[in-house]
């Protein structure tokens, strides 16, 4: 199949693109890397009348550090995450996300804008406790990932506001890191995938991803993470309130197995590196 019909406009800077989105409204999409939108266009799951495409607009490419953080703007390429040495989750995750040619058009910004339950950036933003700074003519604004994600395929940016930068807090000193999924090939989404953190006797995160509408996080196993408790009973405390969907890929049973699967390996890996 092909698209239905839409006007494309290609601004080359961001207030251009912030004009259009609030001339058109609901009748505009954010064309980032494409690679999620531009199938869902193909099968016509979905139909816009404008596709707003940001891949000119320069400023919106490109990584810093400041204050703690490591703020990736949306438009950077998934490819250049996997040579991020100063937020591990970031770097772990990204070999996982579809292949090659997928990550070379691929942004992180559009990845966690298109907030897909079963994709590994939403959950590491929501381990590390993210901030996610929106734009729009009205001014700009920063969302926790906590509150950024609410449903499949659903956040909370306005349809006139774009996601600009992602900013990912550092973790310093002895940590450990790990990310688990199992798919059913290489490239595939996951069935059940986690995110951990872990710094002994100090913090940890665990996020779990494929498992519900949104990624979640898994506070009861983190603070099993934190006393000690072995792998398999902090895997067990963060599967115990899932009620994942049937569908055709996995029971809903299925996935609760998994999920304790890869949050025990994940959990075990974090640990081993963090020498606890």
């Amino acid at each position: 199949m092909k698209p239905a019909g839409f006007a494309y406009h290609a601004p080359d800077d961001l207030d251009h693109a912030l004009d259009l989105l609030a001339e058109l409204g609901d009748d505009a999409k954010v064309l980032a890397g494409g690679q999620s939108l531009v199938p869902i266009l193909a099968l016509r799951l979905a139909r816009f009348d404008h596709l707003v495409d940001l891949n000119r607009i320069g400023v919106l490419r490109g990584v810093e550090r400041a204050d703690g953080a490591l703020v990736v703007r949306a438009m950077t390429r998934q490819r250049a995450m996997e040579r991020v040495d100063d937020v591990p989750l970031l770097a772990r995750a990204t070999p996982l996300i579809g292949h090659f040619q997928i990550r070379n058009r691929g942004t992180v910004g559009g990845s966690l804008a298109h907030a897909d339950p079963a994709s590994e950036y939403p959950a590491v933003a929501l381990a590390l406790d993210a901030d996610l700074e929106l734009a729009s003519r009205r001014g700009r604004r920063s969302v926790p990932a906590s509150e950024f994600f609410q449903s499949t395929w659903t956040t909370t940016a306005d349809p006139d506001e774009v996601l600009v930068a992602a900013r990912f807090p550092r973790w310093e000193g002895r940590a450990g890191f790990a990310v688990e999924e199992v798919a059913r090939r290489h490239g595939d989404f996951a069935l059940a995938g986690a995110v951990c953190a872990y710094e002994p006797g100090a913090r940890a995160a665990i996020a779990l991803f494929g498992v519900a509408p949104t990624a979640v996080r898994a506070p009861a196993a983190e603070k099993a993470m934190l006393a000690g408790v072995p792998a398999d009973e902090v895997a067990h405390e963060a599967v115990r309130d899932l009620q994942p969907a049937d569908d055709v890929h996995a029971s809903s049973a299925t996935r609760v197995r998994l999920a304790r699967a890869v949050v025990r390996r994940a959990v075990t890996g974090a640990r081993e590196e963090a020498g606890a």
